[in-house]
């Protein structure tokens, strides 16, 4: 007869046995195929050192975010593309400072310093981004009275990219996010890519994030709601 302690002792086994596949193995490394897309979000020099809205270590994502593309045929880059005077620039509300928020028609604005201006070199890309499969470029928030942080729909939520639509004709089914900033572009990137259908995956370690009183928190716990899958680089196959 066995005694007490080699029954729990058993029950232990069977207990690690079955916490096997889910709790003692990293998951399967992901493999993005043709039905994959990766999104390089807002990598520009305005959020970059020495930028006027720098994102902190915002340039550490550069080299994640190169190595990462490799493993991509199908890459979609945006670009924060304000006029001069947005309505989401601080120097265009008399008496307000970058950060505070205003009501506009859509909601609240956070306002910022004036950044990512059509054409200025501040907008640009960042130039060590070797990306050279990359298909199509967005560019957002380019009315002037209204913010657009998402690749997907302006900040009313109503007005389309016209990205969803590329996507879908393209048959991408899931799409891999990453870039500056986390709790603002990147977020809401996929949060929309969510509800327009696409399996999302943020990629933690190529994103960079503001964090302004307690946004960065709230961001992550709103895509992990939404069904948003938070991963690694490490996590996709990228051949050597």
């Amino acid at each position: 007869m066995l005694s007490r302690r080699q029954i729990l002792a058993a029950l232990g086994t069977t207990a690690i046995a079955s916490l096997a596949p889910s709790a003692l193995f990293a998951a399967a490394t992901i493999k993005p195929d043709d039905s994959s897309a990766l999104l390089v979000i807002d990598v520009q020099n305005c959020f970059l050192p020495g930028g006027s809205l720098a994102v902190k270590e915002g340039e550490q994502v550069v080299p994640v975010i190169n190595k990462m593309a490799k493993a991509f045929s199908n890459v979609v880059m945006t670009q924060d593309w304000h006029t001069p005077g947005h309505v989401s620039f601080a120097s265009a509300h008399s008496g307000k400072k970058p950060f505070e928020t205003i009501d506009l028609p859509y909601g609240k604005q956070v306002l910022w310093p004036d950044h990512c201006v059509q054409g200025t070199d501040g907008a640009s890309l960042s130039k060590d981004l070797s990306i050279p499969q990359a298909e199509l470029i967005i560019r957002k928030g380019f009315h002037k009275d209204v913010d657009s942080y998402s690749a997907f729909l302006e900040a009313d939520g109503k007005t389309t990219t016209g990205l969803a639509a590329y996507l879908k004709s393209r048959k991408i089914k899931r799409v891999f996010v990453a870039g500056l900033a986390t709790d603002f572009c990147v977020a809401w990137t996929a949060l929309d890519a969510r509800k327009a259908g696409f399996e999302v995956y943020v990629v933690e370690d190529a994103c960079r994030g503001i964090d302004n009183q307690g946004s960065l928190a709230k961001a992550w716990a709103d895509m992990a709601k939404a069904g948003v899958k938070r991963i690694q680089s490490a996590d996709i196959a990228v051949s050597a």
